[in-house]
């Protein structure tokens, strides 16, 4: 096995995955004011799931279903606005900005992982 292959993990679909997020809250911000615009969000759950094999499967015909089938394969997924607003657009902005607030955060962790894990990588290569 290729240490360098998986260096890591799931880390780099993580990073890739929140950086999708906050383009799509980015352009849901930038469209606030746009009719009939629909604001969109990552459903990172759905989309580290695929990474890591599936998601819950059920075990009895008569379970309900879990909403897995109205997410994209990118887990791309329209968002559901608290209250309605005349002109269609689904764009609530104080979310938004608390949204992407909590993005960015993420994407820092993911980055601070991938760091970390860099960072053990040139240790072991310099023999420390």
């Amino acid at each position: 096995m290729n240490i360098l292959s998986n260096a890591f993990g799931v880390h780099e679909t993580a990073l890739r995955a929140r950086s999708q997020r906050l383009e799509l809250i980015a352009q849901n911000i930038a469209n606030a004011e746009t009719p009939h615009f629909k604001a969109k969000d990552v459903d990172f759950k759905a989309v580290m799931a695929q990474v890591q094999g599936g998601s819950l499967k059920a075990t009895h015909a008569n379970h309900f279903k879990n909403g897995e089938d109205s997410v994209s394969p990118d887990g791309v997924k329209y968002r559901i606005p608290l209250n309605a607003s005349a002109d269609g657009n689904t764009v609530e902005m104080s979310i938004e900005q608390a949204n992407y607030g909590a993005a960015a955060t993420d994407y820092r962790a993911s980055l601070m992982f991938i760091e970390n894990n860099t960072n053990t990588i040139k240790r072991a290569l310099r023999g420390e």
